[in-house]
């Protein structure tokens, strides 16, 4: 009994990644907007009523490739900051390893990344299935910046007056062990790395930036340094947060 319910999984399974194959291939062909069960069906040789079993609707396997996509980016980051080397102190190093390796996985995947950083799917609404992976990049880059913290490898940037309130309240949300200040200048950081990643895959760049892995790791080398990470030039040492 055993031996067959495993092989049953087993099919389970190898149906799943053919559907969300077929389901890729649709992204790149036709956008997220135009995805369409019966069409994959159609093209993997299935009845629409079998598909369902799979997946019950449209949403849930537009969900189940973005759960996909947000992971595989994820684990790319994770991997560039276990492998990067350099001295216990090299934060800032570090940092622009993850960045690169974030824009690696996007020019690789550009409409699986379209997906997940691009424009809302019409009449999608993302569930609470999706919140795990989508911030498993940013909790790389939250625990970059935290163990240069711990290290005193952080320079505190500034932080106007009137953005403490908010600063407090993004700090208790998203890192409460960090200075408000800091977690302002990664969340600024963050959408300009994003900004970066897009401008370069959407064509924005074209005609105005040649060499673009250059200038990618010197931008986010100055987004690292934004935040506070020493590394590149001297900044002075770390010093307490506010």
């Amino acid at each position: 009994m055993s031996t067959i319910r495993g092989a049953r999984e087993r099919a389970r399974v190898e149906v799943t990644a053919a559907i969300k194959d077929e389901a890729r291939k649709q992204l790149a062909a036709e956008g997220a907007a135009k995805l369409s069960l019966r069409a994959v069906a159609r093209e993997l040789g299935m009845v629409s009523s079998a598909l369902y079993r799979y997946f019950p609707s449209r949403d849930d396997l537009l969900t189940a490739l973005i759960v996909d996509a947000y992971d595989a980016v994820g684990e790319a980051a994770e991997a560039a900051r276990a492998q990067a080397g350099g001295p216990a102190g090299a934060h800032h190093a570090r940092w622009v390893a993850v960045a690169c390796a974030v824009r690696d996985w996007a020019l690789a995947h550009p409409h699986e990344y379209a997906l997940i950083y691009g424009s809302p799917v019409p009449g999608y609404t993302a569930p609470r299935d999706t919140v795990g992976p989508a911030s498993r990049v940013g909790q790389v880059f939250i625990g970059l910046v935290r163990d240069a913290h711990l290290t005193e490898g952080l320079a505190v940037p500034p932080l106007a007056a009137g953005l403490r309130p908010e600063a407090a309240r993004m700090a208790a949300d998203l890192a409460a062990d960090l200075p408000p200040a800091v977690v302002v200048a990664l969340v600024s950081a963050w959408a300009q790395l994003f900004g970066l990643v897009s401008f370069e895959l959407f064509g924005q760049f074209n005609r105005v930036v040649e060499a673009r892995e250059q200038f990618f790791r010197h931008a986010v080398g100055e987004l690292g340094r934004s935040v506070g990470l020493l590394g590149g030039r001297s900044t002075g040492p770390g010093r307490p947060g506010a």
